[in-house]
């Protein structure tokens, strides 16, 4: 789920000032390239490293951090992190803690940045998060909320009526590996399909930036695409897709984890209190999102044009925006069926992914909140 990213491979360290003037030249075309990086001042009791740390169970005594460089996607589906950046909500939480964002175009990206060091936290789809977890024998990251529901279609060329019809086709997704990626193969192989990770197989699938899938479609170069809103809006409304699947129709009342927020383990042990200053920032946006849905659609079209450069026209935001549901529930459960789809499909190592959560602090915050506690599926903390 993704804007501001490159193919996989080709990422360049910079500092996020660098990466920001770069992609505020840029044409829309930017809304794919992403760079990650520390910056030079950047203290390093604050850096946190591939592997560091173990589970911590719960917050625990820490001081707060000089600054959170916190990633994300510069997407509807990350309207969370974009309205606590906007409306000033991480802002007033975090007091002196100086929040650095960093933008990326899907999931592998970001975690790349979080096992090298350069960012502490960000919000992610649930694959990437499994594979990052996987990857490092569990001691890379935790996940401590939730943020959105839905928001992912298959769009297709307007001849293609099922499922049948695209054997020898060309589909693409974000980024191998990405949540996206994940739910296209699953999807394909359940319905008699072999794919490969080389794009070879009946149905080729291509990884390919998001804005570049939509120039490719509008070319007639890729035959559908599975993407996050508001890609797959976009290629609806600008290039004359339509909607093959919508993912929600696949999951028990079209309920299922679209968007996580994820920690290093290392930060979450060391500062747990920026944790839940962060954590409380994201509570009061989705808050005020829930009750101010035209000022929160402005708020994230804001952010989208500071970081893309170009607004998204209010018709593609009006049309995509029903498509997600914000909220602080991880949706653990269904973090199962995705990991098991990892696997099958050859991008995740199948590994126990039992203490990928820990929502302590989050149900500290949503008590205090007068919410009801949300659970981790029995994948919490290792006791």
């Amino acid at each position: 789920m993704s804007v501001f990213g490159t193919q996989s491979g080709q990422y360049r360290r910079r500092s996020i000032r660098t990466g920001f003037a770069a992609a505020l030249l840029l044409p829309l075309l930017a809304m794919s390239a992403c760079g990650y990086g520390s910056d030079k001042k950047d203290d390093k009791k604050n850096t946190p490293a591939a592997g560091a740390g173990p589970a911590t169970g719960g917050a625990k005594a820490g001081t707060s951090a000089s600054q959170i460089r916190l990633g994300f996607f510069a997407n509807v589906t990350h309207a969370t992190p974009l309205i606590g950046l906007n409306e000033g909500f991480f802002a007033k939480e975090l007091g002196t803690t100086e929040i650095k964002p960093q933008v990326f175009n899907a999931g592998p990206a970001a975690i790349e940045a979080l096992k090298g060091g350069s960012i502490d936290a960000t919000y992610i789809g649930p694959n990437p998060s499994i594979s990052g977890f996987t990857s490092t024998n569990g001691e890379l990251l935790r996940i401590v909320a939730g943020a959105t529901s839905g928001g992912a279609s298959l769009v297709v060329k307007p001849g293609i009526n099922g499922p049948a019809d695209l054997k020898g086709k060309k589909i693409a997704s974000p980024q191998l590996g990405g949540t996206q990626d994940v739910a296209l193969r699953a999807w394909l192989t359940k319905n008699g399909y072999s794919v490969d990770t080389s794009g070879k197989g009946d149905v080729s699938v291509v990884p390919t930036d998001n804005a570049q899938t939509l120039a490719a479609f509008q070319k007639g170069d890729l035959d559908g695409a599975w993407l996050p809103e508001p890609w797959a809006t976009r290629l609806v409304l600008e290039a004359n897709a339509k909607v093959l699947v919508d993912e929600r129709t696949l999951w028990p009342e079209g309920k299922f984890v679209t968007t996580d927020l994820i920690v290093s383990t290392k930060f979450l042990k060391e500062h747990p209190d920026t944790v839940e200053a962060l954590i409380k920032g994201q509570v009061a946006a989705n808050d005020w999102a829930a009750g101010n849905q035209d000022k929160a659609k402005a708020a994230v079209n804001a952010k989208i044009t500071e970081f893309a450069g170009k607004p998204l026209a209010q018709n593609v935001l009006d049309a995509a925006w029903p498509n997600i549901a914000i909220t602080n529930d991880p949706l653990a459960a269904s973090l199962v069926k995705l990991s098991e789809d990892g696997v099958a499909v050859g991008v995740t190592k199948k590994l126990d992914i039992h203490g990928i959560y820990d929502l302590t602090i989050l149900n500290k915050v949503l008590a205090a909140a007068g919410k009801p506690a949300v659970a981790d599926a029995g994948l919490g903390p290792k006791k």
